[in-house]
Formats: C-alpha cells, structure tokens, sequence
C-alpha cells in the first residue's frame, strides 16, 4: 500500500476524531483527508516542496 493512501487514511481518522459532530465536522474530516494525502505524497516522494526554499539560493550577489 502506497504511504499515500495510509496518509489519507491516517487524516480522516484524525479529523473524524477531531470533529465528532456538527456541520463542520465535513470540513475538518476534508482538511485533515488533504493533509494526510500530502504528508503521505511528501514521504512517497511525489511531491516536490524545493521550490519553495529556491527563491533566495538562487539569486547572486547583488
């Protein structure tokens, strides 16, 4: 099994948990579904976060 799958799961469980109820609970369990599918593409090693931090390397002296 894909550590991405098991990072979605993992996040549902933890937004059902974390919202036992109410409307908004279907907004945590999604959020929580999204994170764990990115924390688990993250650790499959499909999501490329390099980008983020090349803005300041990149540039030369000035």
């Amino acid at each position: 099994m894909k550590l991405t799958v098991i990072g979605l799961a993992v996040g549902l469980v933890l937004g059902v948990t974390a919202a036992w109820g109410g409307f908004g609970a279907m907004a945590i369990v999604a959020l929580m579904g999204a994170l764990g599918a990115l924390v688990g593409r993250f650790l499959d090693g499909q999501l490329d976060l390099s980008a983020f931090g090349a803005g300041t390397r990149d540039r030369g002296p000035r």
